[in-house]
């Protein structure tokens, strides 16, 4: 068994930057990821390009030059990685956190591969695991998919995208461009204002000439074989329907958060309980970090205004030991 100061849950960019952080203050540390490295950017779709400048992705002093004005998925899967290297970070991959016990004198974790002594333990595990479902009648086809990769499995198919964010919006215009016959399904009257500003005219203008057909006011009751029903201001519509991308947001993992004792706000913005100025959560020595603080509200915090996490968890333990 392992004996740490911080054992960190996640190893994204926030949680490699914990690691960077208590690496630089002497403390022992290991992340633990259930996925791969930086695995929930490494389940965005392929050609996905990001908001932010790369300035705003950067991580423990490195920079990140990239080719673009706004950074691509690939540049920065191996961003992340070389500054991983870099710090020589002490990451277990593939070792998913089952429990989390907590003692007076520190915490427990057993994972799929072993177990670890923590004084404190860090949640830093994102919002992307964990589908926000529709909740009707053939969701659970194997051609729906509440994940969008690669347009090109799409070729010459009918696709109901359902959403009007981002990643509905990237999936919609990728499969339209890949000769899909595309269908947006959006429960709002427009397309999010916060779509990418260089992404949204396009997909407006897609459906304004008809190109992209789109439903506005609208959800989908109903998934079948081989089409879909749909409950518009006009009333019920059944269109032919091959694959169904539904991109209605991610949410965090509540029950894990819920097993190792941290509280969440009863609204539907379900705050997990933080002090904002510590990170540290209702359970004293169990601290967060990163996009899981928002809750519901998944577009509070992201890696530019997250990053600043680290250095307070990493404050606050070292205040707590005298060091």
């Amino acid at each position: 068994m392992q004996n740490v100061d911080v054992l960190i849950i996640g190893a994204g960019p926030i949680g490699l930057t914990c690691g960077i952080e208590a690496g630089k203050a002497g403390l022992s540390y290991v992340i633990i990821e259930k996925g791969c490295l930086v695995n929930s950017l490494y389940n965005y779709p392929a050609n996905m390009t990001f908001f932010s400048t790369s300035d705003k992705l950067e991580i423990g002093d490195i920079p990140f030059v990239s080719i673009n004005a706004k950074p691509t998925r690939a540049e920065a899967l191996e961003y992340y990685r070389r500054a991983t290297l870099h710090y020589n970070l002490n990451v277990r991959l593939f070792e998913p956190v089952e429990t989390v016990r907590g003692s007076k004198d520190g915490f427990t974790v057993s994972t799929s591969k072993g177990e670890y002594r923590a004084a404190n333990v860090i949640v830093s595990t994102g919002f992307y695991d964990v589908p926000v479902y529709l909740g009707v009648p053939g969701e659970d086809l194997p051609k729906v998919t509440h994940y969008y990769k690669d347009p090109h499995y799409y070729v010459m198919q009918k696709v109901a995208v359902i959403g009007a964010g981002n990643s509905a919006v990237d999936a919609a215009l990728e499969t339209y461009r890949k000769s899909a016959e595309v269908t947006m399904i959006v429960k709002g009257s427009e397309i999010d204002p916060r779509v990418k500003y260089w992404v949204r005219p396009d997909i407006v203008n897609r459906i304004k000439e008809g190109s992209i057909k789109g439903y506005f006011n609208s959800e989908v009751t109903a998934i079948r074989e081989h089409e879909i029903d749909i409950e518009t201001p006009e009333g019920l519509v059944t269109i032919q329907n091959d694959f169904v991308l539904a991109m209605t947001g991610y949410r965090p993992n509540f029950n894990f958060l819920k097993e190792i004792g941290i509280n969440c706000s009863v609204d539907d913005r379900k705050l997990p309980s933080h002090d904002t100025e510590t990170m540290e959560t209702n359970v004293p020595g169990i601290y967060m970090a990163g996009v899981v603080c928002g809750g519901m509200d998944t577009h509070t915090y992201f890696i530019e205004n997250s990053r600043e996490h680290a250095c307070k968890i990493v404050n606050h333990i070292k205040g707590k030991s005298g060091q």
